[in-house]
């Protein structure tokens, strides 16, 4: 696995937050993986993150097999190949192989219901265009959120090759790589435990009930717009207004597009602003150019992934506002 812009510390080094969050994810998922690794350095944003995919993915009662559909199509919508090889193989985990199958080639799964999930999860890319809301528990809808956030944080800082020479996209590796998760991931998860991990005091959104979805998504968004403390007003302004104008849509050109959008921003807030704006719409298009630019006045990698962090939550919270309430 190759880290785009920093390497991050080996998991057995973490402390504190960090080595809770791990400790959790070699208990319930499939260890520190490189998605987590790679927010390590601001342990908030990886604990809540961790916090939305366990209490949405894993937790509770509604399909895993479902959930792992939905997943896999945002990350389809969204263009990154990392994560849409990642669920892949989880479907696999659970002996879905044909659906699993489909989805990897970018076909419509056989199933009716399977079909409709894929759907309504790529439509989500375009709320506005698509008057989207969602029909569907929270865990379901939080799947989406979670994903519509981890997949611009993964195209923006890991190579998009989740084995070595994209062994992955191998289906015999896929088939093979899914049995050795599949104890993993068919067994239970209680809902809650991933809060253990949050310090949140803010109000759950009215879609997620009184689930614990809603608290993990909540204290997401709160950390992740932090971030966007590293911008003055005006650039801020700038990242909101274009989410909300262009919609989900993937620019042709992202990297004249970006630079067209911070032309008249102050010196000091063009190159952030520049990142910002592609983690939230084409984050495989940030450069190490961009990231040389920003650390010249912010050279730490948790300032780098905090400013990842605002750009995909402000494309994650774009979907979120469309959400009517709760259907439980």
């Amino acid at each position: 696995m190759t880290y785009r812009f920093f390497v991050p510390p080996p998991p057995k080094a973490a402390t504190g937050l960090t080595a809770e969050v791990y400790g959790q994810l070699r208990d319930e998922f499939l260890g520190p993986a490189p998605t987590f690794q790679a927010l390590s350095a601001v342990p908030e944003v990886l604990a809540a993150t961790w916090a939305l995919m366990r209490e949405a993915l894993l937790a509770g009662d509604a399909s895993r097999v479902d959930r792992e559909v939905v997943a896999s199509a945002v990350s389809r919508a969204n263009r990154c190949r990392f994560c849409v090889d990642a669920h892949v193989m989880l479907l696999h985990a659970l002996s879905e192989h044909e659906l699993a199958e489909a989805i990897a080639a970018g076909a419509t799964p056989p199933a009716p219901g399977h079909a409709e999930l894929v759907g309504w999860a790529e439509a989500s890319r375009n709320p506005k265009a698509a008057a989207w809301t969602s029909p569907y528990r929270p865990e379901v809808t939080g799947t989406l959120l979670a994903f519509h956030f981890i997949n611009r944080v993964v195209s923006a800082l890991l190579d998009p090759d989740l084995l070595p020479a994209g062994l992955q996209r191998s289906r015999v590796v896929r088939s093979v790589g899914g049995r050795l998760y599949a104890r993993t991931a068919r067994e239970p998860k209680e809902p809650g435990r991933g809060l253990s991990l949050l310090d949140a005091r803010t109000t759950p959104p009215a879609w997620a009930g009184d689930s614990p979805v809603g608290v993990a998504y909540a204290a997401l968004r709160d950390a992740a717009l932090r971030g966007g403390e590293l911008l003055g007003d005006v650039a801020r302004q700038t990242v909101t207004a274009t989410v909300r104008w262009e919609d989900g849509r993937h620019p042709d050109r992202p990297a004249e597009w970006a630079a067209d959008l911070i032309r008249d921003l102050p010196g000091t807030d063009r190159v952030g602003t520049r990142i910002a704006l592609l983690a939230a719409f084409a984050p495989h298009a940030i450069r190490s150019g961009d990231v040389a630019l920003w650390r010249l006045s912010h050279p730490t990698d948790g300032d780098l992934v905090r400013l990842v962090a605002y750009g995909a939550i402000a494309a994650t919270d774009h979907v979120a506002r469309a959400l009517a309430p709760a259907h439980l």
